[in-house]
């Protein structure tokens, strides 16, 4: 495992090299990471890919001029921290940069034992011949599927990251990440009438990943159900937005208040803050603090504690995700989601979801008389300045309350705005992506069919 604690001298010696050469405040970022993957295809191995990184980053306050450098190992600290400075004193001020205030900062005595408590990091690193059966096996397991004709392939795969944060204004702190993944991806059916479908796992501690067999069998019946699409009338239908289709619906409308968007006008909600912007029944949270997720932080890349927030409470808006930079441009104050880029922050989710409603799936399938299932989306078809929706789509027709048959070539069409404020989740809410969603009703979409 990386030693992180030498990582972090590192980056003291940093900070002090650049306040040496005429920085006013300084921040460093030391991220490292190492990963392994494994892909297979018709059973045998197709890839085997493994890198290793450790990258630096400087960024250098000379009054409210800013500048940020980047190097790896070989390169010198001095001479790095000098052509910071150098750069910084060149540049355009930005009257909205600066570090976070210290009051702010994460309190580091207690970051041993929080970080026990959080578990982020698996110590048990798998070889290739580890990673090479599972992905055997969910192949396997997804190609006995009745109606599945091949495979498209198989994957397995491990990383490790550190972060490391170092300031001026007296933060150090760092963290290690573990992650691991199986995939596999199925067609069902001949000629012109193959359908193509995938499942997907990920999970921070090997335990918690769901069984191969699990998602290979469940991308081959994913295939096969999609086999015969029809087409249907045109017409406005409710619309079930299936959990891994959801989430993406939810990661838009979290774009949306995102305080980033909202500073450039270029966010169809930065005019709505403390109205009502979703129905009763939706309730958006980030939390930082849930142990063995994949978002899971004790501080953000400024060093600011991480806390748990609810930007939309049953409809209402009430927060936007602010890093200090926003914070200052918005005239309020960061809320501890800034996530570290190469040349600084930006405002970000840790793990966003939407809280489960009452019913199952199955009652809020069983309550439409004609609708559609969504299960897959196609293309970028939102434009977050007005909030219009427009996406080419394929699922499955509900008819009285029953799943029938698949539906293909379809478009679903509607405002987000108009479809948060008329939708319903249902119980099935999972852990499973960095932003997670239950089922999803909303009703009154336009479908484009026939």
């Amino acid at each position: 495992m990386t030693d992180l604690k030498l990582l972090e001298k590192e980056a003291l010696n940093l900070v002090t090299l650049a306040r040496k050469a005429g920085a006013d405040d300084c921040d460093v970022v030391v991220a490292s990471s190492e990963s392994l993957s494994v892909g297979v295809r018709e059973g045998k191995i197709e890839n085997t890919e493994r890198s290793e990184s450790d990258a630096r980053y400087l960024r250098v306050f000379c009054g409210k001029k800013v500048a940020s450098v980047a190097a790896n190992q070989a390169d010198s600290l001095e001479t790095l921290a000098e052509r910071a400075v150098a750069m910084a004193r060149v540049s355009p001020e930005d009257v909205f940069q600066g570090l976070a205030d210290p009051e702010r900062l994460f309190e580091t005595e207690t970051l041993e034992k929080e970080l026990e408590t959080l578990d982020l990091c698996d110590t048990h690193q798998p070889s290739s011949t580890e990673l090479e059966k599972m992905a055997l096996e969910a192949e396997a397991a997804g190609r006995e599927v009745s109606g599945v004709q091949k495979s498209m392939g198989a994957g397995a795969g491990w990383s490790r990251s550190g972060f490391v944060l170092a300031t001026s204004n007296g933060f150090s702190g760092s963290y290690q990440r573990s992650g691991f993944s199986n995939s596999a991806a199925m067609v069902a059916g001949e000629g012109t009438g193959m359908e193509r479908d995938y499942d997907y796992d990920s999970a921070v501690h090997l335990e918690n990943l769901k069984d191969p067999s699990e998602i290979g069998r469940s991308a081959g019946e994913r295939a096969a159900r999609r086999l015969g699409p029809r087409q249907v009338e045109s017409g406005a239908f409710p619309v079930v937005f299936d959990p891994r289709v959801s989430a993406a619906l939810l990661g838009s409308f979290v774009g949306a208040i995102n305080a980033a968007s909202v500073a450039r006008k270029t966010s169809f909600l930065r005019e709505r803050m403390n109205e009502k912007v979703a129905s009763d029944s939706v309730t958006i949270v980030d939390d930082p603090m849930i142990p063995r997720q994949s978002g899971s932080r004790l501080f953000d890349g400024e060093g600011v504690s991480a806390e748990k927030l609810i930007p939309v409470e049953k409809g209402m808006l009430l927060d936007w995700f602010l890093d200090c930079a926003t914070a200052r441009e918005l005239g309020l104050e960061t809320n501890g989601r800034a996530a570290r880029g190469g040349s600084g922050t930006n405002p970000s989710t840790t793990n966003c979801y939407m809280m489960a409603g009452e019913k199952p799936p199955e009652e809020v399938i069983g309550s439409i008389v004609q609708g559609l299932y969504l299960s897959e989306t196609i293309g970028h078809g939102i434009n977050m300045v007005t909030g219009d929706y427009s996406k080419g789509a394929s699922g499955f027709w509900i008819e009285n309350g029953e799943i029938t048959y698949p539906v293909a070539e379809i478009t679903i069409a509607g405002n987000l705005a108009e479809m948060f404020c008329n939708m319903t989740p249902a119980s099935d809410l999972e852990f499973k992506y960095g932003i997670n969603a239950p089922t999803l009703l909303v009703e009154g979409m336009v479908i484009g069919g026939k």
